[in-house]
């Protein structure tokens, strides 16, 4: 039997001898198309081997994928046999089943400021006795004497403007034009949230600063590592292992707009301008900044002030001469994501003792006390997003959200209402929780007496039994690897508190924020001793405000001017050179 792992879903189990991937997937709930019932005839259920031997390539597959997808290493899942343990990556097309992602987020409302501004403009064509060359023309009849072309607009603007009939709409950034189209045209933004497991994507009306339009993928670079350390070793091997990790974002991103675009029928060369934001390393990998330096003490990043380039620069495609906006980082694990997120709550603007606490695989916090902005960075783990997890898997129907129990009454939810088959994040998080309350788990987190805790090879808490089926539990080691976890983001809150003489306590209000934090039962967060023990009406869950906060940014330069100057007064604490933190990360794995 060999290992098999199939990303981005973070679904694990093993194949059986002469089993193919599908057939293998099909056991595992890792639902892929085949329309043909496998037998290699409607090419959809296409992954890409990663790591791993697997079979021959057969006649079968060389006729449904294209060179190109067989150079990437695509196959057909129904035609492939694992020989050894298997790396999977299964895009987004191949899966029945969409994966859970959080768009939504804080809707704040503010006086749109675009740096790109729409203008309709009607030239005078030229003559003989007024030969006047087609820049200066569209310059002057924009009031721009002083004013310059994007070189890609002015290798496009004598056949527009001729093709446009001298009637068009300009789409202007300071005194540089970034794109023309025909009159009438709505000048787009895009803004996108760039998470180490999730990417949200927005599509913007420059002239409103009204969201047409949102939608969230998977990062595909989980197939290089589920946390950030794992991709900045992959990304130092060589340049071209560099290059492949940024194309995964870019390609991401383009086919975020393509959708979006497509979605509200609008075109993605009418997007003049771009907003990014993500953590340090997801930063850099995506400008193809080295990242080797932030995998090392003292980890520093190549750039923390904000970046602005042409987006074709790293392969986008939007309008010709559109630009791209970075957010400013904090530090090396302190990101644009972070500051976009405080951006979006007002967290540097509360007048309260405020901890606002953006929760993932990188968990980043910052406590603001009199105005005093301090942050951490935690590494949290791929727990909450299923991984090292027996029957962990991310958020997608079937997987259970939700867990109660009181007595040998268990009752569960699942996402989708589905038919269970593992847990995600939020239902680990409430099956601990509940074991702890129930006096099932001790504080150690040893796992005791119960009619549900079977002790065979390893300790067990059964969820669900399945006929037929291996039940789907939850192991000791299970929740070894939630006390982990949940202790480095409490060790990151204690110490923002020790930093400027407070205690817990004396924290007014926490803001939850994060595709993951959306989710979680707060109370079941205060059980496990994942967050502090305060009055529930002090916690407020605000959904993606890092995305938010990137949109915020798109449609207003005083909103990037502010983002620096948060940038600017935030403080890092490095969490490894906290005096006797290993003693206190060591306490706060106590349940």
């Amino acid at each position: 039997m060999f290992n098999l792992d199939f990303e981005p879903i973070g679904r694990r189990g093993q194949c059986k001898s002469g089993q193919s991937l599908l057939e293998s997937a099909r056991e595992l709930n890792v639902d892929l198309v085949s329309i043909c019932g496998g037998v290699g005839s409607c090419g959809r259920c296409k992954v890409q081997i990663i790591a791993g031997e697997v079979s021959k390539l057969t006649a079968e597959e060389q006729g449904e994928l294209s060179a190109r997808e067989l150079e990437q290493g695509y196959r057909l899942a129904c035609k492939v046999y694992p020989l050894s343990d298997v790396k999977i990556h299964v895009p987004p097309e191949s899966l029945t089943a969409p994966q859970r992602t959080q768009v939504e987020g804080l809707e704040v409302d503010i006086a749109p400021e675009p740096p790109v501004r729409g203008m309709e403009v009607q030239l005078t064509a030229p003559t003989l006795d007024s030969p006047t060359p087609d820049d200066v023309n569209l310059l002057t009849a924009l009031g721009l004497p002083a004013g310059r072309l994007d070189f890609h607009v002015q290798q496009e603007l004598s056949r527009q403007l001729r093709n446009l009939n001298w009637s068009l709409s300009v789409a202007l950034r300071g005194d540089e034009i970034v794109a023309v189209a025909a009159p009438g045209t709505r000048w787009l933004g895009l803004a996108a949230d760039i998470g180490t497991t999730k990417i949200a994507a927005y599509l913007v009306d420059l002239e409103t600063g009204k969201t047409l339009a949102s939608k969230g993928m998977m990062n595909p670079q989980i197939s290089y590592g589920e946390d950030l350390v794992t991709r900045i070793v992959a990304a130092s091997k060589t340049a071209a292992d560099a290059a492949k990790l940024q194309s995964l974002l870019t390609g991401a991103i383009n086919q975020l707009a393509a959708d979006l675009c497509a979605e509200t029928g609008l075109r993605t060369d009418t997007i003049a301008e771009a907003v990014v934001v993500g953590n340090t390393a997801i930063h850099h990998l995506f400008l193809r900044l080295p990242v080797k330096q932030l995998g090392l003490a003292p980890y520093i990043p190549v750039v923390c002030a904000a970046v602005e380039i042409k987006a074709r620069e790293i392969g986008l495609k939007l309008a010709p001469g559109a630009y791209l906006h970075l957010l400013p980082n904090v530090a090396g694990y302190v990101g644009a994501d972070h500051v976009a997120m405080l951006l979006a709550t007002r967290t540097a603007e509360a007048d309260k003792t405020t901890l606002a606490i953006d929760i993932g695989t990188n968990t980043e916090i910052c406590l603001n006390y009199k105005g005093k902005l301090t942050s951490v960075s935690c590494a949290s783990g791929p727990a909450f997003e299923g991984a090292h997890i027996k029957f962990g898997m991310r958020a997608a129907p079937g997987a259970i959200e939700h867990v109660r129990l009181e007595g040998e009454r268990l009752e569960i939810q699942t996402i989708g209402a589905e038919a269970p088959v593992g847990v995600c994040g939020s239902g680990l998080l409430d099956v601990v929780a509940q074991m702890r309350q129930n006096n099932i788990l001790d504080k150690m987190g040893r796992m005791g007496v119960h009619p549900r805790v079977r002790k065979e090879t390893v300790a067990e808490f059964i969820l669900v039994e399945r006929p037929g089926q291996e039940p789907i539990t939850i192991s000791q080691k299970d929740v070894r690897e939630l006390q982990l976890a949940k202790a480095a983001i409490r060790t990151g809150i204690q110490a923002l508190v020790a930093a400027v003489g407070l205690t817990e306590a004396d924290i007014e209000q926490v803001i939850i924020a994060g595709a993951f934090g959306t989710f979680i039962d707060v109370g079941s967060a205060i059980t496990i001793g994942m967050l502090p023990n305060l009055p529930l009406e002090r916690f407020s869950q605000v959904g993606n405000a890092a995305g938010t906060g990137a949109r915020l940014a798109l449609i207003s330069t005083s909103q990037r001017a502010k983002a620096a100057e948060i940038a600017e007064r935030d403080g890092y604490i490095e969490l490894a050179s906290v005096p006797n933190f290993q003693r206190k990360f060591a306490e706060a794995t106590y349940l």
